[in-house]
């Protein structure tokens, strides 16, 4: 059975859309970047954005589970001696006032095992989903997410969390690069500033989806519900 999702191209390519090929990716939806007294909350960045992704996301991830689709969760994160954290990196979060590895409120800032680094309790993953630890944006940098990928078979991949401009669109085209069939959901993915959300998702239009599909949630969660809990 072909099964696609409208948007700015019928997505998968081929219509191959399967829960044993296709993976859900949560992208740094952390207590540090949305939640009450994390880094970004200290910092005074506005939060909104973040949250407002959270209830169809939230949505998203039930049916989804529900369904049987793998889901991965990604934390941008450093180990506690911050051996992995370059100092280009330390120099640069330092300038916004409070640093990585620094005490916040919620524990050191973006370091594991501190309660700041989990992700938010509406979205915290179940036992045996899978959380990816990275040093940087993309969610393939110095991580194990491509060999987890490639044992399941995952050949589509779909981009959730934040920001857009950050994490989301490098991890987007790392995995475009490595031959994934990406689809991005506009409505569960954001950046601190609406605008830099907007033009992104411009960028990442051209050429027709040059890294990927494009569409909402919506048309997604219509996808599967068709394919897979309708009645025989």
């Amino acid at each position: 059975m072909h099964q696609h999702v409208e948007g700015l191209y019928p997505w998968p390519f081929d219509g191959q859309l399967y829960k044993e090929n296709t993976a859900l990716l949560i992208i740094d939806m952390q207590v540090d970047f949305c939640g009450e007294n994390g880094w970004y909350d200290q910092l005074g960045i506005d939060r909104q954005p973040f949250l407002a992704i959270v209830p169809p996301l939230k949505s998203l991830l039930k049916l989804m589970r529900y369904a049987g689709f793998p889901i991965f969760f990604t934390r941008e994160s450093h180990r506690p001696d911050l051996t992995d954290l370059n100092p280009t990196k330390a120099w640069r979060s330092q300038q916004r006032g409070i640093g990585i590895g620094e005490l916040g409120l919620q524990g050191k800032i973006l370091v594991r095992g501190e309660p700041g680094c989990e992700m938010i309790p509406d979205l915290a993953p179940k036992p045996g989903e899978a959380i990816i630890d990275k040093p940087g944006a993309s969610a393939f940098y110095a991580t194990d997410l491509e060999q987890l990928l490639r044992r399941r078979n995952i050949r589509n991949l779909i981009l959730t969390g934040i920001t857009t401009d950050g994490a989301v669109q490098s991890t987007l085209r790392d995995a475009n690069d490595r031959g994934y069939e990406c689809l991005l959901l506009s409505d569960c993915c954001a950046s601190d500033v609406p605008a830099h959300h907007a033009a992104q998702i411009h960028v990442l239009s051209l050429s027709d989806g040059l890294y990927g599909s494009i569409t909402e949630s919506r048309m997604l969660m219509t996808a599967i519900q068709s394919a897979y809990l309708e009645p025989v």
